[in-house]
This record gives structure tokens, sequence and C-alpha cells, in this order.
């Protein structure tokens, strides 16, 4: 993600993206916001955290290497939305927006799909060792 530091500074309005933002967001660089990610993640239950740990390092190493400025863009926004609701404690029962669901690939429904699975096998496994 290298990125020149007025594209990091942008907003989304400033690269004539629509987004649901009602005020301007200043990126945080790539580093800063994974830090921040994996800060935040210390409020969730032990068995989230390390989901949710292992989910944030495997996408930004896998976006590491990305170079489409508006790629890295919707990429760091998101995270950076991502991060400000768990801040915030009012991501549960949140429901993902039908705009965001039909802009994503094939690639990403199945991600999206595997990380669903994760979280319902991971709440089953709470409600088994319970019953024990």
């Amino acid at each position: 993600m290298r990125l020149a530091h007025r594209l990091l500074m942008a907003t989304p309005a400033s690269i004539g993206s629509k987004s649901s933002l009602s005020e301007a967001l200043a990126l945080l660089p790539p580093l800063q916001l994974y830090r921040r990610i994996l800060r935040v993640h210390r409020r969730l239950d032990p068995e989230m955290r390390v989901l949710g740990d292992s989910y944030v390092k495997k996408e930004f190493r896998a976006h590491r290497t990305a170079e489409n400025p508006l790629h890295i863009i919707g990429f760091l926004t998101e995270w950076q939305l991502y991060a400000q609701k768990l801040e915030g404690d009012n991501w549960t029962g949140d429901k993902l927006d039908e705009a965001k669901l039909n802009k994503m690939s094939d690639q990403q429904i199945g991600q999206l799909f595997e990380l669903m699975q994760a979280i319902r096998n991971e709440g089953q496994g709470e409600g088994d060792g319970e019953k024990q």
C-alpha cells in the first residue's frame, strides 16, 4: 500500500466516491489503522478476538501490494469505519448495507460467507460447552 501522503488524507467525497459518511474522514495510514484495530479487538471475547485478529492480519497482508488508489482508499475507509464501530460499541446486530453487498465480487461474497460460518461455529461451540 504505497501511497502518496495526500492520498492518505483524502476523504471519500474528495475522490468522487458516494459514501454513507456524514462528514469528512481523514484516513489513518495503513500501519496505524492496523494497530488501532488490533487494540480495539482487545475488548472482544477471547475466541472472537483470535478470529478477528487472524482475519485482520490476513486481509492487511493480502492488500499489502495493492497499487490502485481507489481500492486502497476503499479498503482503508471500510476498516476505519469498522474500528470506529467497535470503539463505539454500536456494532452488534448491525446489518451489511445492500449497496455494498451488490458491489462485492463472488470471491468477496465467498469470504463473507466463510466468516459468517466461522462466527456461527464459534457461537455454537460456546453453547455446546455450557451444556456439558
